[in-house]
């Protein structure tokens, strides 16, 4: 029998948006096992706390289990090196979404030193779907801070939990 192909889809989700629902999805249409990876990352200032995004994940991830009748996707939080955690995870690949020529230049110099690390994992690229290609967290943020409608580029409590921070 064969290993399962487990993958690691990390990200900061703050906040999750549907571009990163897409993301799972497709992902799970491939690996048999799905892990997103909800990384601290203390450096880039988050609006919400790893705790709220966390919640906002494993809700939405539920969802995805539901609707798929399965438990294939499970939300991990992470800190450090992204390749210890995979590695940990036991997972043979790393998934990561790609909305435009900016991200891939980003993705490029990142899969050329993780490939140094361990060239055992493979990274997968997904290319963002069509109607979800202009969203990003920055801006989904930045659109709710200055009162704007956010509720056609994330799920309905994440827009609820951000409207509420702005207030």
């Amino acid at each position: 029998m064969a290993a399962d192909h487990i993958g690691v889809y990390p990200g900061t989700f703050d906040p999750l948006t549907n571009g990163h629902l897409d993301i799972i999805r497709r992902a799970l249409r491939i690996c048999d096992r799905l892990i997103v990876g909800v990384a601290t990352n203390p450096g880039k200032s988050p609006l919400f706390s790893l705790d709220e995004r966390m919640e906002m994940v494993e809700y939405e991830v539920g969802r995805i289990n539901a609707e798929n009748g399965d438990g294939k996707a499970e939300v991990r939080t992470f800190d450090g090196l992204l390749m210890h955690f995979v590695e940990n995870c036991g997972a043979a690949m790393i998934i990561r979404g790609l909305r435009a020529v900016s991200d891939f230049d980003y993705e490029f110099q990142m899969a050329g030193m993780n490939s140094r690390l361990n060239p055992d994992i493979e990274m997968v690229y997904l290319m963002a779907s069509e109607h979800q290609q202009f969203i990003a967290a920055r801006l989904v943020r930045e659109i709710a801070a200055l009162g704007g409608d956010i509720r056609s580029f994330v799920p309905g409590n994440v827009a609820e939990r951000l409207e509420a921070k702005f207030v």
